[in-house]
């Protein structure tokens, strides 16, 4: 039975009844992945091409396009009982859609670390796993706190990159500009005010900051880029693993890890 502390209540504010039986069909990479580690792959009839982990696990789903072109016939197809979604990461035409044909959308947002656990208690509790979101929230919580107990780092002003051709970053209104501030870091205000803002390098903003992130995804940089940029612009250049700064739920949890990684490079 679900806790009544904690309704089922999603991004959107709709109310969610229990349905452990329910058929569920993800467009969201990370959320399937937290779906099966909550143990709720067998409810999983249906995945984005994004969805790859875990690799084995997520072999036998069928595919039903990306995050962004979605197939509804083949969704439609699939008769799921529920869709999950994600506000930045997929279209609203999308969900208008889906909602004319499946009974029920659920709807997310985290916009913090700690809203993860919102997130874990929503899907353990409509989908039957209580107990094991209550055991996921457990480690959660214990891995923020080591992380917030692990010596502090200098401040860091930092520019963190998705994109380049053209070149674009992230606001401080992101869910990775507020995993940085976990270790004190501060993602650089740009004069595009837009959520994921494009820039040009200058050396005035270069002054600014202590050092750049080159992220893994969606844009693929390399290694070889952040040494070409680094050589350039003459101030350290990280590569960091964007599912870790970016993806909610599993990857979060790895994330506070590598938050703490991610410190030390920098500080040597």
């Amino acid at each position: 039975m679900n806790d009544s502390t904690h309704p089922l209540v999603d991004a959107l504010g709709t109310t969610h009844a229990p349905a452990p039986a329910a058929r569920i069909v993800s467009l969201v990479p990370s959320i399937t992945e937290l779906l099966c580690d909550l143990g709720l792959a067998p409810l999983l009839v249906g995945r984005t091409g994004f969805c790859i982990h875990p690799a084995d696990t997520v072999a036998a789903i069928p595919k039903v396009g990306g995050t962004k072109d979605v197939n509804l016939e083949k969704i439609r197809k699939l008769a799921p009982t529920h869709v999950i979604v994600n506000i930045d990461e997929n279209e609203k035409p999308t969900a208008d859609a889906l909602a004319e044909f499946v009974p029920h959308l659920v709807v997310t947002h985290p916009l913090a670390p700690r809203d993860n656990l919102e997130l874990a208690r929503l899907m353990g509790g409509i989908f039957g796993a209580e107990e094991a979101a209550a055991r996921w929230c457990a480690d959660f919580e214990a891995e923020l706190a080591a992380l917030q107990a692990a010596p502090a780092g200098l401040p860091r002003t930092v520019l963190y990159c998705i994109w380049q051709d053209p070149w674009m970053s992230v606001s401080s209104d992101t869910y990775i500009a507020r995993m940085l501030a976990e270790i004190g870091w501060t993602v650089a205000a740009l004069p595009d005010a837009s959520r994921y803002p494009r820039f040009h390098w200058s050396n005035e903003l270069v002054a600014g900051l202590d050092a750049v992130l080159l992220s893994t995804e969606p844009y693929r940089f390399t290694e070889t880029h952040a040494d070409a940029l680094e050589k350039q612009l003459g101030i350290p250049v990280l590569l960091v693993d964007g599912e870790m700064m970016s993806w909610y739920g599993s990857r979060a949890l790895e994330g506070l890890r590598y938050l703490r990684q991610l410190r030390a490079m920098l500080e040597r």
